[in-house]
């Protein structure tokens, strides 16, 4: 595999988003252990009700100053 690309032709910036449950914690967990890295803190917003979380995971293989669009640095 290119380092320098995630694997399955994923995106370099991803933003995982869901209900605050094991299987959001899951698919955090699952993008790390392909080799991501957690990118900011987390976020937590609640609304009818209802708890979304989301938490933003990058592929340590892009260089900086690659074109990430909506990513001005890392």
């Amino acid at each position: 595999m290119n380092q320098s690309n995630p694997p399955d032709n994923l995106p370099v910036y991803r933003l995982l988003t869901g209900p605050d449950d094991a299987e959001f914690c899951r698919r955090v967990s699952a993008a790390l252990a392909l080799g991501y890295r957690l990118y900011g803190s987390p976020s937590i917003a609640c609304s009818a009700g209802k708890t979304v979380v989301a938490q933003a995971v990058l592929w340590p293989g892009a260089a900086k100053g690659d074109s990430v669009p909506g990513i001005t640095s890392f």
